[in-house]
């Protein structure tokens, strides 16, 4: 089992960058593929990017292409979200998930394919 803590949110201007950062508890975060979801007030929760457990595999919703960059750090149990040129509709609370797997190159991209998740982090662009 993996608990996730997030961090990294606020409130930014319009054209303006956050860092999100997620870490997890325990000894095998590395055999976990992690991914970031999004949530907006009276909206389904959205998936954003997500990694695979070696980290060699990457893929992001169109919408946050070449703007977010997900990352992790398996030696720090810390996985990422790099956002740039962050714009209003990006605001929404963000949570980041795990799944643990033994193929090193999956990854998940839907709600369901998830059992762990972070309490959230809310981000705020304002225009």
């Amino acid at each position: 089992q993996v608990q996730l803590v997030e961090s990294g949110g606020g409130l930014v201007q319009a054209g303006g960058s956050l860092r999100l950062s997620c870490a997890a508890s325990g000894r095998t975060f590395s055999s976990y593929a992690m991914g970031w979801f999004r949530q907006a007030p009276g909206k389904e929760r959205y998936f954003v990017a997500a990694i695979s457990s070696r980290g060699g595999s990457t893929y992001s919703v169109d919408s946050v292409k070449g703007r977010f960059t997900v990352s992790r750090d398996n030696a720090k149990n810390t996985v990422y979200l790099q956002m740039d040129s962050l714009k209003p509709e990006d605001t929404a609370v963000y949570y980041c998930a795990a799944q643990p797997t033994s193929w090193g190159g999956i990854i998940y991209t839907r709600p369901y394919d998830y059992n762990y998740w972070g309490q959230g982090t809310q981000v705020t662009v304002s225009s």
